[in-house]
């Protein structure tokens, strides 16, 4: 299928590794001009030399970081805000700097990006702004507090955004993926393990078991399996797709008809 990206622009953050370099290069792969972002040199231009995007070294966590990465890249057709991180960590341990760390990089970031390239996608009347939420915004994991309050922030957001566009071709959505296949992923399922000296297959078959029981696959989602998705809402072909929160969770979340 050709999702007709051919000459459109997309900024990809948090694109150095996971679900945002498997986006980037999936765009990349459809004839999109693809920017990546991060704060290590090394490690990002690496990330861009592999997806066959631009790199531009820029941290939109920060004000400084949001204004240097627009002022280097100052139009784009496709926002796709990824930056996120994550942890677990218990409801009485989580202090108020965690609290404005988690809402500073999850939140602030794709909320700075989306107010400077949003009136310019009115202006040209098509666009896409996508947030990369997760299946934590509506099913909040009670050692992860923090991290799902952002993501439901994100929807928020989104959903906020996109009647800023009745009338136009511009679309703003979300994305909820749900437990995916990352750098990171196998330290946090041993964090949250019974047997964290188990193989990494039964750690996870254990995760899903116990802490994931509502999924239907039973396994981690591999990062272009979400890429695919995204790529899809990118594209001139999901025009009639805005204001959604799209679900991407191995059925983790239960659909109310």
């Amino acid at each position: 299928m050709d999702l007709e990206l051919n000459g459109k622009t997309a900024l990809v953050t948090g694109s150095t590794a996971g679900i945002g370099l498997a986006i980037a290069k999936r765009l990349v792969a459809e004839g999109a001009h693809v920017i990546i972002c991060g704060r290590n040199r090394q490690k990002l231009d690496s990330a861009a030399a592999g997806a066959g995007a631009v790199a531009v070294l820029a941290d939109p966590a920060t004000a400084e970081g949001a204004a240097a990465l627009v002022a280097a890249v100052p139009q784009v057709d496709i926002l796709v805000n990824n930056l996120g991180i994550y942890e677990s960590k218990p409801f009485a341990d989580i202090t108020d700097d965690d609290w404005r760390r988690f809402f500073e990089v999850n939140v602030l970031s794709g909320a700075r990006l989306a107010r400077a390239y949003f009136p310019g996608m009115i202006a040209r009347n098509w666009g896409r702004i996508i947030f990369i939420a997760s299946d934590s915004a509506v099913i909040v994991p009670p050692d992860m507090i923090h991290y799902g309050m952002t993501k439901t922030a994100q929807l928020a957001i989104a959903r906020g955004l996109a009647a800023s566009t009745r009338g136009t071709r511009v679309t703003v959505n979300s994305v909820m993926p749900g437990t995916t296949r990352s750098e990171g992923i196998a330290d946090f399922l041993k964090s949250v393990s019974d047997n964290p000296d188990a193989p990494e297959a039964e750690i996870e078959k254990a995760f899903f078991a116990k802490e994931r029981p509502t999924s239907l696959i039973q396994r981690m989602i591999e990062p272009e399996e979400i890429a695919a998705l995204v790529a899809y809402v990118a594209s001139p072909l999901s025009a009639a797709t805005n204001g959604a929160a799209l679900r991407v969770d191995g059925g983790i979340t239960p659909t109310i008809f």
